[in-house]
């Protein structure tokens, strides 16, 4: 890697806010794949805006930037880290091996969307001629500024499966993770949907829909000019509800959902339910170019089901409404396959100076690996699904995100 390095003629620089770059070049960049809210300028601008991400919460934006000749070639979102919160893809064990053998974790390098487990393009160059060779070049540069700055890692979470094999190929350790996401075999209504499960468990999804909505709930799908800040207020009281109980600090600022509603009014879907009025529940969703992302969820009334109607169901009936071809809803969660939720894959990818260090994790690695695919096929075969669903085409749907 530091050979490559060497002989690129890219020069690589570090921004410590994403202000510090402009705008046009930055959606240049992401030009290139399909629209995705999450690398969306205005979305990691909001975050830092708002300072729910900043030095002061341990999330310095450090984020990196190749040229040649002046002209802006790719970009990166990264962050100098004090800590491993609000990742999703765990390496606490890892911070505590290194540190038992004398080694010094952090900081570290951590490119990604803050707080958000959601696959999507973390190499972003501009169109033109071999875009893997200026991925390539991101990440040749990545690594070469870790080594600058003596940091002793490097992480790239939530990227796309040719970023990660790319990375691969230059000497990062990739890493093997899942989710539960739901795929839309173009449906005409959530009913034809349930038509794909067997009896049994299509009559439970029926009952669980009639139990969250009874005594009066009704919901309510808002996005643009119909989002007020007066949802937003209520929103806020459940992901803060959520959040102090969860996390035990909620990661954003109320700033920051009002300068989100202002970025990009149109590519969010809150779900709000409410009781005679007054609201009771809420969830946050992200709109792609094809997948719903749902992200934040919260309740202030125990209501049975309301989770799986507002969060899942929902987000189904959303997608199939607006011929979006999948929902992602958020990490982990083994109870969304019965919702019609299957396994897929997620990838991250790592870079580590030590070499001995370097050489336990990827034993580790090796060996995770092969429990994640075993815990995929075991909950695949217990999906909801009668036996004409083909599960393999669904988790290999082919998709740029």
């Amino acid at each position: 890697m530091d050979s490559a390095a060497q002989s690129t003629a890219v020069n690589a620089s570090v921004h410590y806010s994403i202000a510090d770059i402009e705008k046009a070049d930055w959606d240049e960049c992401t030009s290139s794949t399909p629209y995705n809210p999450f690398v969306d300028y205005r979305f990691l601008r909001a975050l830092e805006d708002s300072k729910s991400v900043g030095p002061d919460v341990g999330w310095q934006p450090f984020h990196v930037q190749i040229e040649q000749e002046g002209e802006i070639l790719g970009v990166m979102p990264m962050y100098l880290k004090s800590h491993s919160r609000g990742e999703f893809v765990f390496d606490g064990s890892w911070a505590n091996a290194l540190y038992s053998a004398g080694g010094r974790y952090y900081p570290k390098m951590q490119c990604c969307v803050p707080f958000t487990p959601a696959t999507g393009p973390r190499l972003l160059v501009k169109p033109g001629p071999e875009p893997d060779e200026r991925r390539r070049q991101l990440l040749i540069a990545a690594a070469a500024i870790a080594r600058q700055v003596e940091v002793t890692n490097l992480h790239i979470t939530f990227l796309c499966e040719d970023e990660a094999v790319l990375a691969e190929e230059l000497g990062y350790l990739k890493r093997v993770d899942m989710q539960f996401h739901w795929h839309n075999d173009n449906y005409e209504s959530f009913d034809q949907f349930l038509e794909t499960f067997s009896s049994k468990k299509r009559k439970n999804v029926r009952q669980e829909r009639r139990k969250a909505l009874a005594e009066g709930i009704e919901i309510e799908w808002l996005r643009g000019s119909t989002l007020t800040e007066k949802h937003w207020d209520a929103f806020y009281q459940f992901y803060m509800d959520t959040g102090y109980r969860k996390w035990g600090t909620p990661y954003l600022n109320r700033e920051f959902f009002s300068r989100l509603h202002e970025a990009i009014p149109e590519q969010v879907l809150l779900i709000l339910c409410s009781r005679n009025k007054r609201y009771i529940a809420g969830a946050l969703n992200l709109i792609g170019v094809d997948t719903l992302y749902g992200r934040y969820w919260g309740c202030t009334e125990d209501q049975r089901f309301l989770h799986f109607e507002t969060c899942y169901y929902q987000a189904i009936d959303y997608a199939i409404a607006n011929k979006l071809q999948h929902v992602e809803a958020g990490a982990q969660g083994g109870h969304k396959i019965a919702r019609g939720y299957i396994p897929n894959h997620t990838y991250s990818v790592h870079w580590l100076a030590d070499g001995s260090f370097r050489d336990a994790v990827e034993n580790f690695l090796k060996q995770e690996k092969h429990y994640v695919q075993e815990e995929i096929e075991y909950l695949a075969a217990r999906s909801p699904y009668n036996t004409t669903v083909d599960f393999d085409a669904y988790r290999q749907t082919t998709r740029t995100i």
